[in-house]
C-alpha cells in the first residue's frame, strides 16, 4: 500500500478514535444473500465498474460462464427509462453533429461582426457558453452510462477505448463532436475488432480535430495523427516503425478531414473529372482525392500503390495486423483490468487470440476473463478517479436514477481526471501510483464525503439554492454485507467502528483502501 495512503487511511481512523460505535439497527440485520467467495468478488471487481443489487443478482443467478458469455456477446446498451429520459434530453443528443459545428460557426461569426463594447461581450459569452455546455452534456452522459449501463464489462471497455483513443475536449471544435466520437466512433465498435475501431476513431471528427489530420494535405503535410495512431493507438514505442513509415503514412492520410453538408471546398466542381468519383463522405468524414498524395508508397516494408482513399485501408489492416500490435494493445487492456505489471502469460495469451482472431476484442477479453491468471492471488488494483467515483455512485445509489449529473462531471474534474480533459494524447495513466498521491487521496475524501452524506446536488437543479436535509445513502446494505464487509481489512474494521454516525461512516468506508482498491 502506497505511504500517502496509509497515511491518508492513519488520519481518518485517528481522527475518530475516542468516538463511540453507534451503528443503526438496520446495519445489525443478518444477510440475506448468500456471502460470495473471494475470488468471485475479485472476479465481479474486474468485470464491473463496482457491484449493486442488480448486478450481484444476476451473477449468483447465471453463474460466472454465462455472466461472461451474456457481456460479451451482448450489444445492448440499454439505460433505466429515468436516465434514458435524462439523456434523451440533452441537446448534444437531439441535434446532430453537422448542425452543432453548423451553430457553433454561425456564433463565431457574430461575435467577429459584433460591434466593439457590449454586443461583442454578449457575443463572446454565448459563444463560451455554447461549447461548455455541449462538454458538460456529453461527459454526464458517458458518466450516466458508467453508472447505469446493464452491460458493465462494455461500459468499462468504452471508457478504456476513450482513454486509449484520447481527445482533448478545449481544442478547437473537438468537444462539439465529443458526443458524435463517443456514441458513433467508439461504443459500437467497443467489443468488435479492432481494425473497425481504429477506422472509426480515423474517421471521427474529434480524431482528425485534435490530431491536425484535418490540416494533413499533399504539399503541406501535418504528421501529428500518423505518429500518434502507431505510437499511442496500434503498435507502441519501440516497436519497429521508423520515422520514414511516419512520413509515408502521413503522405497516405492526405486529404482525410472533416467536411459539413455545405462545405464549399468540398462540393466545388474537380478541374479533373475523374477524380470526382474518389471523393469518400461518411458522416461528417471526407476524403477529398484533390488534397491527396496520390504517390506510391512504402509503409511498413510493403508498398502501397497511390489510389486515394483506398490507401487508409490498406494501411490501417497492415498495422492492425502487425505482431506488436496484438501485444501493445493486449498489455494495455491487461494493465486496465489486472494489474499494472501483468502477467507476462496473460498477456500472451491475450496477444495469441488477438492475432488468431484478427483483432476480435471480445475474444481477447474472454481470454483474459477465463483465465486464473485475471484473480491468482487476488491482486489489488488501485482505482483511477472515473472507477472510483462510478463505483461509489454504484454501490451508494444501488441503480437509483438520479436528477442530475452535473455533480458527477464536477467531482470528477477535482480529482484531476476531467472526461476528454487530457491535453496530451497518450490518454490518463493506468497505473495506480498516478493517482496515491496526498492531493488525490484529499480529493477523493471529499468525493466520498458528498457522496456518503447525501450532502449533494444528484437531485436538485443547477438553478436551485441552498442544501436541504437529505438522508444519506445505505451502503450497509445486502451488496457491502455479501462482498465487502466478510474480507475488510482490521484497519478498515477499526475506522468503521469508530464513526459517529452513518454518514461519517459512509465517507470512510468509501475512502477506506478495501474500497478504493478493485
Amino acid at each position: 500500500m502506497p505511504a500517502t495512503f496509509r497515511q491518508t487511511h492513519t488520519l481518518i481512523a485517528s481522527a475518530c478514535l475516542t468516538t463511540a460505535c453507534t451503528f443503526l439497527v438496520a446495519w445489525m440485520q443478518p444477510v440475506r444473500a448468500a456471502t460470495l467467495k473471494h475470488d468471485d468478488i475479485a472476479w465481479l471487481g474486474r468485470a464491473t465498474f463496482g457491484l449493486d443489487s442488480a448486478t450481484l443478482a444476476r451473477y449468483q443467478s447465471s453463474g460466472r460462464e454465462r455472466y461472461l458469455d451474456d457481456d460479451l456477446d451482448s450489444r445492448n446498451d440499454r439505460l433505466p427509462p429515468a436516465i434514458q429520459s435524462l439523456v434523451d434530453g440533452y441537446d448534444v443528443v437531439r441535434t446532430p453533429a453537422y448542425q452543432l459545428l453548423d451553430q457553433f460557426r454561425q456564433q463565431q461569426l457574430a461575435y467577429k461582426n459584433a460591434a466593439d463594447g457590449p454586443a461583442k461581450e454578449a457575443a463572446k459569452k454565448s459563444l463560451q457558453e455554447f461549447r461548455k455546455n455541449l462538454y458538460e452534456q456529453s461527459a454526464q452522459i458517458e458518466l450516466l452510462h458508467a453508472i447505469y449501463g446493464g452491460n458493465q464489462l462494455k461500459e468499462q471497455m468504452v471508457w478504456f477505448w476513450l482513454n486509449h483513443f484520447s481527445v482533448y475536449g478545449a481544442k478547437g471544435r473537438v468537444r462539439l463532436v465529443t458526443f458524435d466520437y463517443e456514441e458513433n466512433a467508439i461504443r459500437p465498435h467497443a467489443l468488435g475488432k479492432f481494425r473497425d475501431l481504429v477506422m472509426a476513431t480515423l474517421k471521427s471528427p474529434a480524431m482528425l480535430e485534435f490530431l491536425d489530420n484535418a490540416r494533413n494535405v499533399k504539399d503541406q503535410t501535418n504528421e501529428n495523427y500518423a505518429r500518434e495512431l502507431m505510437e499511442l493507438h496500434t503498435l507502441g514505442v519501440g516497436s519497429g516503425y521508423t520515422q520514414k513509415d511516419v512520413q509515408q503514412l502521413t503522405l497516405i492520410l492526405t486529404g482525410a478531414g472533416i467536411g459539413l453538408r455545405d462545405n464549399t471546398l468540398a462540393n466545388r466542381p474537380f478541374a479533373n473529372r475523374r477524380m470526382q468519383p474518389q471523393m469518400i463522405r461518411d458522416g461528417l468524414f471526407v476524403f477529398r482525392p484533390r488534397q491527396h498524395d496520390f504517390s506510391d508508397k512504402v509503409f511498413l516494408g510493403h508498398t502501397i500503390n497511390g489510389s486515394g482513399y483506398d490507401e487508409i485501408e490498406q494501411a490501417v489492416t497492415l498495422i492492425t495486423r502487425q505482431p506488436a500490435c496484438a501485444t501493445f494493445v493486449s498489455k494495455q487492456i491487461a494493465q486496465y483490468f489486472v494489474a499494472d505489471q501483468p502477467p507476462p502469460k496473460l498477456v500472451a495469451a491475450m496477444t495469441r487470440t488477438f492475432q488468431r482472431t484478427d483483432g476480435d476484442i471480445a475474444a481477447v477479453l474472454r481470454t483474459m476473463f477465463k483465465s486464473p491468471l485475471l484473480t491468482s492471488g487476488h491482486e489489488k488494483k488501485f482505482k483511477d478517479p472515473t472507477q472510483f467515483m462510478v463505483s461509489a455512485m454504484r454501490l451508494a445509489y444501488d441503480g437509483k436514477p438520479i436528477t442530475n449529473a452535473t455533480p458527477l462531471v464536477n467531482w470528477l474534474n477535482q480529482m484531476g481526471e476531467p472526461m476528454y480533459g487530457r491535453i496530451t494524447p497518450d490518454g490518463w495513466p493506468l497505473d495506480g501510483a498516478s493517482w496515491t498521491g496526498s492531493g488525490q487521496m484529499a480529493k477523493r475524501f471529499d468525493v466520498a464525503r458528498v457522496i456518503g452524506t447525501g450532502r449533494n446536488r444528484l437531485y436538485m437543479s443547477d438553478s436551485d439554492n441552498g442544501m436541504p436535509p437529505r438522508d444519506p445513502p445505505v451502503l450497509d446494505a445486502q451488496v457491502y454485507r455479501s462482498t465487502k464487509k466478510p474480507y475488510l481489512s482490521a484497519a478498515t474494521r477499526s475506522a468503521l467502528g469508530q464513526a459517529k454516525s452513518v454518514q461519517e461512516w459512509n465517507t470512510f468506508l468509501l475512502s477506506s483502501p478495501d474500497f478504493n482498491y478493485r
